[in-house]
């Protein structure tokens, strides 16, 4: 399936891009709202992979690893959202006294 493998590649690249502004801002609510949104790009890349392996391996073999990582990539996805809307009113409040 073509479009899942672009929706890899989107995934992945969100993650790489996430990671990268991660390390480079120095505001500790932020770098911990931007790692939330890094944990549901790699969850959303790892329970995509998952779906892959429905399409690609159809044995009993292939679908379990499939529902494995459907699986971890759901509890990523789920763990990063609750980060991301805990973090999201710290992460504007930080930003506003910095405006100060």
């Amino acid at each position: 399936m073509p479009v899942l493998v672009i929706l890899f590649v989107f995934a992945f690249s969100f993650y790489i891009f996430y990671k990268v502004k991660y390390f480079r801002t120095q505001k500790p609510a932020e770098k911990k709202w931007i790692s939330a949104k890094a944990s549901v790009a790699l969850g959303l890349f790892v329970a995509l992979f998952g779906v892959n392996q429905y399409f690609i391996n159809q044995t009993t073999v292939g679908y379990i690893v499939g529902s494995i990582f459907l699986l971890l990539g759901a509890i990523n996805i789920w763990g990063g959202m609750k980060s991301y809307k805990f973090y999201l009113p710290h992460a504007i409040e930080e930003a506003e006294q910095l405006k100060k």
